[in-house]
């Protein structure tokens, strides 16, 4: 092995310290990637996967769709080189780091039709990318205020 001091390697190569090296996107940060990645869709329509619930459990991480937001997620650079390993639901599951739910919300056929836009599906990737980061209340509380409103409405029911 040959020795060379730190100057004789600044000659042929760029040295920078490890802290300015690009570190791994945090799990908010892919999902705010992904749906940026959809907006710049601009209003196209993206296939939905069909009835993703009823899949057989074998075939079910492997279920995907051309022209869908998860081959749109695949189609960026920065998310493939972070770790996107494919299309799949299964690769998205992994990589995104959300549950089998979440991804269902994001872009099933029953929630969506035959294809939704790459805006709604943004949307969707957004709030999945605020529980993340922890504002689940934002999401909860329209939920709990909406029991509470529910059980009024049957005790007044109820005691009428």
């Amino acid at each position: 092995m040959e020795y060379k001091t730190l100057n004789q390697i600044r000659a042929v190569a760029d040295i920078r310290p490890g802290w300015l090296g690009a570190r791994p996107l945090s799990k908010q940060e892919r999902l705010e990637r992904w749906a940026e990645v959809l907006e710049r869709q601009e209003g196209r329509r993206l296939r939905t996967l069909f009835e993703i619930e009823y899949a057989a459990p074998a075939a079910w991480s492997m279920l995907r769709a051309d022209g869908s937001p998860l081959s749109i997620a695949f189609a960026d650079q920065r998310l493939r080189s972070e770790g996107l390993c494919g299309d799949t639901i299964g690769d998205a599951i992994a990589f995104f780091g959300i549950s089998d739910w979440e991804l269902h919300n994001i872009l099933c056929f029953c929630h969506h039709g035959e294809t939704m836009s790459a805006d709604v599906a943004a949307v969707r990737v957004r709030a999945a990318a605020a529980r993340a980061a922890g504002h689940q209340s934002a999401f909860i509380r329209p939920m709990v205020l909406g029991g509470c409103v529910a059980t009024l409405v049957a005790i007044g029911t109820m005691i009428s």
